[in-house]
This record gives C-alpha cells, sequence and structure tokens, in this order.
C-alpha cells in the first residue's frame, strides 16, 4: 500500500480526533504555579473518551503477520467475531501489545475497542499492508457491532482516525515530550558585581543566563537543602519575598533537577545551614524546528534586525506543545493570543501540527457550556483562526474535521444573542478586548464584539461553502449583524464607530434607559477595516479621525498594537509603522528586554516595567504577542501573503519605505519564497506555487522554481 507520493505507507499510533489535545492540553494548563501553589485554569477542562473503537476494511491476497500494540486494554473482533484467545492485557497503564496475530487472506472486517481512563486509547498495528493510519474509522459509541459482511450496525457514528508523528510501536502518543539540551549560565553574583560562573557556592548566589530562558534548572552535588528563586529580571530574583516564582530542593530525596520547567533569565540560590552543591546547570526545552525552512529577515537598519531577531526568539520561547502566552506567569492557551501567534508562525516556522493541536485544545469537546476561555471576543477569534489556517496551508481535511465542533459552537454562540440578534455579554461572559490605561466600560452591546461576531458568521458560510453544507443561515445573520452594527455604530459627525449601546441603570429607583456610549477608541474602528465593515469613505475617514488622531487613547498592549499597526499597513502608513516598531519595541530592548513583554508603557520607569495586576513582578516578560513584528515584516514589507489557499498562488508587494535594503525568506507549504530589494532592484525566487510580483502599477510573473530580478527606478513605498 502507498500514500499519495508513492512511498511505502507508514504505520503510526492513531486515536480519536481531539482526544490527544485535550488530554495533553490538561497536563499542560496544570502546570501553572504561583509561589510553589498549583494554579489551575478557571474554564470547563474536557477529558478523553476512555473507551473507542477502532474500525477498518481490509482485502489480503495472502495470510498476514501483524504486531499490535495499545495504550490500554483491548480486545480484537475479525468480521465480527472475538478473538480467542482475547487480546486483552492486564489492567495496568503503558503500552500493552500482543504477539503477533495472523490475519486470514480474503476481504475482513477489523474492530479494536480500547479503554484507558488514565491517557487517551490509541493503537499501533503494523503488517506488511495492514497499518494504523487516518484511514482509519474510530468511534467512542459502544453500540457499534459488526456482521458478517462487516456492516457496521447501531446509533454510534464513525469518524477518520487521528495521527500525528508517532511512527515507533515504542514511542506512544502519551510519551510526547520536548526536546532538550543542556546549557550553562554565563555569570554569577554573591554580592552585587556579576563574575564568571563557578563552582563556589557562597550562601546566596545569583546566577544569570543571558538571557530569558525556559526549562528545568540543575544542582549537581547537591548536599541538603537550598531554596530557589526565579526571576524574569535581576530585581524579581533578588526579591525573596515577592518574587513568583520558587523551588525548594532537598538531598538526597529529589534529584538533581528539578521536576517542573519554569521560566526565568536569573536564578538566586540560597543555602541552608551547611549545604552545599558543585554546579548549577539547566535543560533548555524547545520545540524543534528546521531552520533550513525557515522565515528570515535582515535589512539596512539594525534596529529592526534586533526587533525581528528578538521577536523570533519570543515566539520560539512561547511554542511549546501549544502555543501559550506568557512563559512565566499563565502557561496557558489562550484563543486570542493563539491568533496572532499562527499569524506569526506562519512566517517564522511554518509548524502547522503546533496550530492544529491548539486550535482542537482551546475547542475541546462537545456539549459547549461556555465561550472559548470564557471570554467572547476568544470565541470569535478561534472561527477566524480556522479560515486563516486554510488560507496558509489548503487543508481541507482540517476543516472538515473541525465543521462538527464549529457548527456546534456557533449553535451556542447564536442561543445566547440578544433580542436584536447582536452578540451581548451575559453574566458568565467575560469581554476582554484589551486590558487598557483608559477607562472603558464592557457592559452592554460592544460594538467591537458585533465585528468579531460578524466575521465568524462569515467564517461559518465560508467553510460550508468548502465543505458543500449549507450556508445560507450563517450568511443571512452576519448579513443582518453587519447592518445593524453600522446602524447602531457609526456616527457621521465624528467619521467613528463608537463604543457601546448600554442598558439602563437603576437611577433613583427608576430604570434608566439604554443609551450610546459615544467614546471613541481604536479597537472597533481597526477592526471594522481589517474585517471589512467598513466601506471605502469610511475607512479613510477612521485613519483620519481615529487611527492617526493623536488626541485618541493609545495602546498600551502588543496585543492590539499587532491589529493596530496592520491596519496603518493596510492604509499605506509603512514608514510610520516602522518608526513605530523603533520607537515602541525598540523602547523595550532599551530598557534590557531580550525576549519582548505583555505589555510595556514609555512613560514608566525602572521596576515600574515589571509590575502589572497589582503585583511587583506580575508582568510576563516574554509573551507571544509581543512578537508582532514577525508577521509585519514578513506579510507588509517582504509583502509575501497567499492569494489562493496554500499558496497556489500568492503575491509579493515588498515595501522598503525608506530602508536601503532588506531580503528574507517566508516559509510556506511547498518550501521557502526569498525576496530581495534596494532601492533599484527586487529579486524573488520562489520553490512553487504561482506568484506576482506587484510594484506600484506593474505586475510581474513569477514562475515557480525560478527567480526574478526586476529594475525600477523609486522605492515602492
Amino acid at each position: 500500500m502507498r500514500n499519495e507520493e508513492g512511498a511505502m505507507k507508514r504505520a503510526t499510533w492513531i486515536w480519536y480526533p481531539g482526544d490527544f489535545e485535550v488530554w495533553l492540553g490538561n497536563i499542560f494548563n496544570n502546570r501553572r504555579t504561583e509561589r510553589g501553589a498549583m494554579f489551575p485554569p478557571f474554564w470547563k477542562q474536557d477529558s478523553h473518551w476512555p473507551t473507542v473503537e477502532f474500525s477498518t476494511t481490509v482485502e489480503l491476497t495472502d495470510d498476514e503477520d501483524v504486531a499490535i500494540a495499545a495504550e490500554g486494554r483491548y480486545n480484537l473482533a475479525v468480521d465480527g467475531q472475538l478473538q480467542r484467545p482475547c487480546f486483552t492485557m492486564p489492567a495496568q497503564q503503558g503500552v500493552h501489545s500482543s504477539p503477533t496475530m495472523t490475519i486470514p487472506k480474503g476481504r475482513h472486517r477489523l474492530s479494536i475497542k480500547v479503554w484507558n481512563q488514565a491517557t487517551p486509547p490509541a493503537l499501533f498495528i503494523d503488517g506488511p499492508t495492514v497499518k494504523t493510519d487516518a484511514t482509519w474509522l474510530v468511534t467512542y459509541e459502544d453500540k457499534i457491532w459488526v456482521d458478517e459482511n462487516g456492516m457496521a450496525h447501531g446509533s454510534g457514528i464513525y469518524v477518520p482516525a487521528a495521527s500525528w508523528h508517532f511512527y515507533s510501536i515504542d514511542t506512544p502518543p502519551s510519551a510526547y515530550h520536548l526536546e532538550r539540551r543542556e546549557q550553562c549560565p554565563v555569570a554569577l553574583s554573591s554580592t552585587g558585581g556579576m563574575a564568571a560562573p563557578s563552582a563556589a557556592s557562597p550562601s546566596d548566589a545569583l546566577y544569570d543566563f543571558g538571557r530569558e530562558t525556559f526549562g528545568y534548572l540543575k544542582l549537581k552535588g547537591l548536599k541538603g537543602t537550598v531554596r530557589i528563586y526565579y526571576g524574569e529580571s535581576r530585581e524579581e530574583a533578588l526579591d525573596k519575598e515577592h518574587c513568583e516564582t520558587l523551588d525548594v530542593l532537598h538531598s538526597p530525596v529529589c534529584c538533581d533537577m528539578m521536576a517542573d520547567s519554569k521560566a526565568f533569565r536569573y536564578v538566586l540560590i540560597e543555602r541552608v545551614g551547611d549545604s552545599s552543591y558543585d554546579a548549577v546547570l539547566m535543560d533548555y526545552e524547545y520545540a524543534p524546528f528546521d531552520a533550513d525552512r525557515s522565515g528570515s529577515f535582515r535589512c539596512s537598519d539594525p534596529l529592526l534586525n534586533k526587533i525581528w531577531e528578538v521577536s523570533a526568539y519570543t515566539l520560539e520561547l512561547t511554542t511549546r506543545e501549544f502555543f501559550m502566552d506568557g512563559i512565566k506567569r499563565d502557561r496557558w492557551t489562550w484563543s486570542g493570543d493563539a491568533i496572532q501567534s499562527y499569524l506569526m508562525n506562519y512566517y517564522l516556522h511554518f509548524d502547522t501540527d503546533c496550530v492544529k493541536r491548539t486550535i482542537r485544545q482551546l475547542r475541546g469537546k462537545d456539549p459547549v457550556t461556555a465561550h472559548v476561555n470564557t471570554i467572547m471576543d476568544y470565541t470569535f477569534y478561534w472561527f477566524k483562526s480556522v479560515a486563516d489556517y486554510y488560507d496558509y496551508t489548503a487543508d481541507l481535511d482540517f476543516i472538515r474535521e473541525m465543521w462538527p465542533r464549529m457548527v456546534s459552537l456557533m449553535d451556542y454562540v447564536l442561543s445566547r444573542t440578544n433580542g436584536e440578534g447582536l452578540a451581548e455579554g451575559l453574566p458568565d461572559d467575560w469581554l476582554f478586548v484589551d486590558w487598557t490605561d483608559f477607562p472603558m466600560h464592557k457592559r452592554g452591546v460592544l460594538c467591537f464584539e458585533q465585528i468579531l461576531f460578524m466575521k465568524a458568521l462569515e467564517t461559518m458560510a465560508r467553510c460550508a461553502d468548502l465543505l458543500g453544507q449549507p450556508a445560507d443561515l450563517y450568511r443571512c445573520k452576519a448579513g443582518e449583524v453587519r447592518k445593524k452594527t453600522n446602524d447602531l455604530f457609526w456616527s457621521s459627525e465624528t467619521h467613528a464607530y463608537v463604543h457601546a449601546l448600554e442598558r439602563g441603570k437603576e437611577e433613583g429607583g427608576r430604570t434608566g434607559d439604554d443609551h450610546i456610549n459615544p467614546q471613541i477608541t481604536k479597537f472597533p474602528n481597526m477592526f471594522a477595516i481589517l474585517y471589512g465593515l467598513a466601506d471605502g469613505q469610511q475607512t479613510e475617514q477612521i485613519m483620519n479621525s481615529v487611527m492617526t488622531n493623536p488626541d485618541i487613547d493609545a495602546i498600551t498592549t502588543p496585543y492590539m498594537r499587532f491589529y493596530e499597526l496592520e491596519t496603518l499597513c493596510r492604509a499605506g502608513h509603512h514608514r510610520l509603522v516602522l518608526n513605530e516598531m523603533r520607537s515602541y519595541w525598540g523602547g523595550m530592548l532599551r530598557e534590557g528586554a531580550t525576549t519582548f513583554w505583555e505589555k510595556y508603557v514609555p512613560a514608566e520607569t525602572g521596576t515600574q516595567h515589571l509590575a502589572m495586576y497589582g503585583r511587583p513582578y506580575g508582568k510576563s516578560l516574554c509573551h507571544a504577542w509581543g512578537a508582532s513584528p514577525l508577521y509585519l515584516l514578513g506579510r507588509y514589507y517582504l509583502g509575501v501573503r497567499p492569494t489562493k489557499p496554500g499558496y497556489e498562488a500568492y503575491e509579493v508587494r515588498p515595501q522598503l519605505a525608506g530602508l536601503e535594503w532588506m531580503r528574507g525568506d517566508v516559509p510556506t507549504p511547498f518550501g521557502l519564497i526569498h525576496v530581495e530589494a534596494d532601492r533599484h532592484t527586487v529579486t524573488v525566487r520562489s520553490h512553487g506555487g504561482c506568484g506576482t510580483l506587484i510594484l506600484g502599477s506593474r505586475r510581474i510573473e513569477i514562475p515557480s522554481h525560478h527567480e526574478i530580478s526586476v529594475e525600477y527606478n523609486s522605492p515602492n513605498d
């Protein structure tokens, strides 16, 4: 048996779709601690199905010996007949395998039921032609019976099994882990000055690993007890009372390596009594990537080069089993953070497996009882993230897999709309929008939420069309939300979308009238442009009245600066955006950042930059949404984007924006698109797809697997 590329098919571990991600996500999201105490997420956590049945039909020309292994206890039926002896293993965790089994020649229906309460039931079968892969079917319903003709009966539903890079019988899904490599600190201090690290262990020793990092601290030769204080900053590690992450390590009770991974740059180690140790090291934990297939960016401005490099390192640290938000504090998967990580990833490593794992984990299982992460806007982002994934990959199988969960999640959303069919937060909903330094009420009907709701409905209609499913309901509702949002919130006087329709409040024992809150912020206005609510005239007016208006409250999180700067790029303000990058992200570098932060307020000084949530070190200094220059520079300066799903067609629209030169690579499903530009020439090289180079009014074809160089007279700024 061969796959589509003609190579011999490989056996892989298979499981019920989404169960591996649900199980792994529960482990992942429960690693957060605060001062040694566990801190689980505050949203519903689903579980995998404990019993599933795998099934396939085979047609063999000869008897075939196959090896069988399962994560869990299992039995096997051939043509509806339970095999004797039963392949039911002892009730213990781990992989259970049977002696090689012979399947007789002919046409047969194989059905294997696996039970595992601890980890997702998974199956591995490997023979000359009979191999587990994604063509197998799986169900969690136990009312399935296979008759003598191999026909399935009952009320259960079979779906294609899931698989992912587990090709060895000895490496089951539950054994998945990231890679590690050992690192040493670069400096040691027992007082104030830094020195080269040594084996000496003074009473209080501060170790500096040179930049923000993530992994497992190791103390070689430990005797006795030490207290360990971690810090993303030097100040945090030295502040024993307030530092947010700490450990106590004993010998010989504990091994020399911490059981849990931590984020830190500095580590303060306090010896208790006459304790001692020989050396301090760490195992750096990371998700591997192929550097030869990764994105890159260099230009004539060294500061922008540094910003890109630190952005890349920030995303690498926050790309783990899933895309997480910040590596020190939350360590959770958040949909609003993740949708930005996906877009940055498409311009850095194109790790589509991590994208799919995160989308599955965030969605969880039915029934839906709350918004994704409990946040209404994060639910709407989740829908769009599925369509974004398709645009960059053309992976229709994933859309097909997620469609039932998209439908049930949208059913939940629609069941909670108000009498006008708009998205209005209920008491158990969190309307986030952004962390703001200015007053912004988040009650009633927010314009911002309606724009995201409209986009989610349009995404449903588009995916329905792709799958041949009914789309009229979603398209009609999207049109209704579009019209009502424009009617309610567009102000022809201020040339902007206003903030909200707020509900009446009790005033002197009487209920006040509903009223429009006329506050103007950038949030709904930039999304009106990005998501296509505003028409051409409205867009021009918004750019003047809001986006480039210094009187409008500034955005102070990289989270929403992502969308602000993208909006400015869409409107052609490329020089302005580069200057904003130099000021905002360059400002963090001038403050000593080695990764980009959760929030940056330039007016703050000193340790003010470390505080958030009312805590002196509450801010994450390595946060995924801080890495947005990766996306902006690849998408709007190298100018590369797919115009047909999966880069079947793409455009390159380079923008020097005052730079003398730039060059870089953008990863795609078929390899890299390489772009070089200076003030006289643009060169593009591609490994696939049908490309178009756009220079002003000129459109030049980029043949697949060819390099073109085009001369022009002035920069396309």
